[in-house]
């Protein structure tokens, strides 16, 4: 499968969460109606998007969030917790498939699960404290500085 064409569409599904995350108003401190099952949702979207990050990659946890937040009806801070755990569950798997395979950096691993740890406390107190206040802008600013960032290099243009 060529990659090219998921690095072309990319951008524009980093933007269109950061989008969606601006003006929806199903974003918010509190659950909301469910539309699909838990059992549909991990045979749909959970197994869609940890397919695109085993495969890909970038943004998994913006896809992971949005999916809790529109299929799930999770809160904010609830479906930022639960990408979290996807998320840190696909990295997981994605380790034990490399270290079979004898592909893995140890050191440098070892140096990006310590700033893992870090950044996943600072977080976590952050959200705890701020709720969906914080993140609601945070993953706006950040998918839009990924589409930027991803753009430019799709061009050839430094912008960062």
């Amino acid at each position: 499968v060529d990659t090219e064409v998921l690095k072309l569409v990319l951008p524009f599904l980093t933007l269109t969460i950061g989008l969606y995350f601006l003006v929806s108003k199903r974003i918010s401190a509190h659950d909301k109606r469910q539309l699909i099952s838990p059992t549909l949702f991990a045979f749909t979207a959970a197994l869609g998007v940890g397919f695109y990050d085993g495969f890909f990659g970038p943004g998994t946890g913006s896809f992971y969030a949005l999916a809790f937040v529109t299929l799930s009806g999770f809160g904010l801070a609830k479906a930022t917790a639960h990408a979290k755990l996807l998320n840190f569950s696909t990295n997981i798997a994605s380790l034990l498939f490399f270290a079979i395979g004898g592909k893995v950096f140890w050191m440098l691993g070892a140096m990006m699960l310590v700033g893992q740890v870090i950044g996943a406390t600072l977080g976590a107190k952050m959200v705890v404290s701020q709720g969906s206040k914080f993140i609601r802008p945070l993953v706006v600013i950040v998918s839009m500085l990924m589409s930027i960032k991803l753009l430019s290099e799709q061009y050839g243009l430094l912008v960062f």
